[in-house]
């Protein structure tokens, strides 16, 4: 049973009587709690969640790669077009908001369990943060390269990535699909390793939101995608935000040997997409002069694998791909 506070007043709702999952269904997953250390805090869930919430769409995305769409009520924050491969899946779970889900919302879907990457959605002008929804009785995950209002306490991972998967695996009792997706992306890791006596540099723009770029500094999912493949990234030194505002005149004086823009279409907003980052690369006087715009050395990559989340590995294989192909290393 589970204290959910709708609209002021204090409910206990059972699962059976919610429209949960049917009894043969519920018993499939072993009864087993599990306890460990997330973003500072112990975590306690008693047995595999029945009626997960996920707050936006790379939290949907890992969730449904380990096969646990018949687990979710509720999903929220589309930012992007579902993964081919998980597009079925993905349409099943119910849309709460296709932004951010409100905690009126959240309530009345009576979650057993929430989880996001993204730590901002839990605070209290959010769906509550992580340690009230524990009071009430909802188990709540958050990547630990996210935590809500703490700075990461590593840079982004894909190890880090593993041991989420991991986590959850414990959380749900699918330790061995999780197993399986490590594996999975391991083996693309290995395959894109490249030997280089030196690394070339990447700037990678995701916006520009104010005018001036917004980039990937260090400590992000981006440095980590730029390791795997052989680069560096030029903003690896700047640590004072995961995606600092950098001037066009900043980025010429690193002069990157790439530049890989975030595609953003599926948002909507002017200048989102990958082609409106390169036709702004190709018109500014000073970026136009980078040696990286010159020789045509321009990627796009989804905005999406930028942040960590099942698209990341995507992301190392098809920068691999473009690195090979455009003869970066030679």
């Amino acid at each position: 049973m589970i204290p959910i506070i709708v609209g002021g007043a204090l409910l206990t709702a059972g699962l059976v009587a919610c429209g949960g999952p049917d009894t043969d269904q519920a018993t499939a997953s072993p009864a087993e709690s599990v306890t460990f250390e997330n973003c500072g805090r112990e975590l306690h869930v008693d047995s595999p969640p029945e009626r997960a919430v996920t707050l936006e769409q790379n939290a949907t995305e890992i969730l449904l790669a380990l096969g646990l769409g018949d687990q979710m009520v509720g999903q929220g924050y589309q930012v992007d077009e579902p993964l081919p491969e998980l597009a079925e899946a993905f349409d099943e779970v119910p849309v709460i908001n296709p932004e951010t889900i409100s905690a009126e919302q959240l309530r009345e879907a009576l979650p057993d369990f929430t989880y996001s990457t993204l730590g901002s959605f839990y605070s209290a002008d959010g769906v509550g943060t992580l340690d009230e929804l524990d009071s009430l009785g909802v188990p709540s995950y958050a990547s630990e390269a996210g935590c809500p209002g703490a700075a990461p306490s590593s840079p982004a991972s894909f190890q880090g990535l593993f041991d989420e998967y991991r986590d959850l695996g414990r959380v749900f009792g699918v330790e061995d699909s999780a197993e399986q997706l490590i594996a999975e992306q391991q083996q693309v890791l290995d395959e894109a390793t490249r030997d280089a006596t030196e690394q070339p540099t990447a700037v990678w723009i995701y916006s520009f939101y104010n005018g001036p770029p917004i980039v990937a500094g260090a400590g992000g999912m981006p440095s980590a995608i730029s390791e795997a493949v052989g680069l560096r990234n030029a903003f690896d030194d700047v640590t004072s935000s995961a995606w600092p505002e950098m001037s066009w005149e900043q980025i010429a004086q690193r002069d990157p040997d790439v530049i890989v823009v975030a595609d953003l279409s599926s948002r909507g907003r002017p200048g989102d997409s990958a082609e409106d980052k390169i036709t702004q690369l190709r018109s500014d006087p000073v970026a136009s002069n980078l040696s990286a715009v010159r020789g045509d050395r321009i990627v796009a990559l989804s905005g999406t694998a930028m942040d960590p989340s099942i698209r990341s590995i995507d992301a190392v294989a098809e920068l691999g791909d473009w690195l090979t192909t455009t003869g970066v290393f030679q």
